[in-house]
């Protein structure tokens, strides 16, 4: 069920325009700078993360596509990631 509701959600944010959302991490950022321990508080938090992750969607989709069109194949990870073993 839970993974329903986020499969789910994803579908909705990427058919969210990422300028428009880039546009609102400056708002949020704002917001989380001033913690009080709300609700609100905790929904811009989500809502910064979510702009970001697509924001890092968008820098890995167009790293590989570059990547493919000189023969490299696919990235072997995002830049800012390291993987936990």
């Amino acid at each position: 069920m839970m993974e329903k509701a986020l499969e789910k959600l994803a579908e909705q944010i990427l058919s969210f325009d990422e300028a428009s959302l880039v546009h609102l991490r400056e708002k949020y950022r704002l917001r989380i700078e001033h913690f009080d321990g709300t609700k609100e508080w905790e929904k811009a938090v989500i809502i910064f993360c979510i702009i970001n992750a697509m924001t890092m969607k968008n820098t890995l989709f167009n790293e590989n596509v570059l990547k493919s069109k000189r023969g490299k194949g696919p990235s072997k990870g995002y830049p800012g990631l390291k993987r936990v073993k």
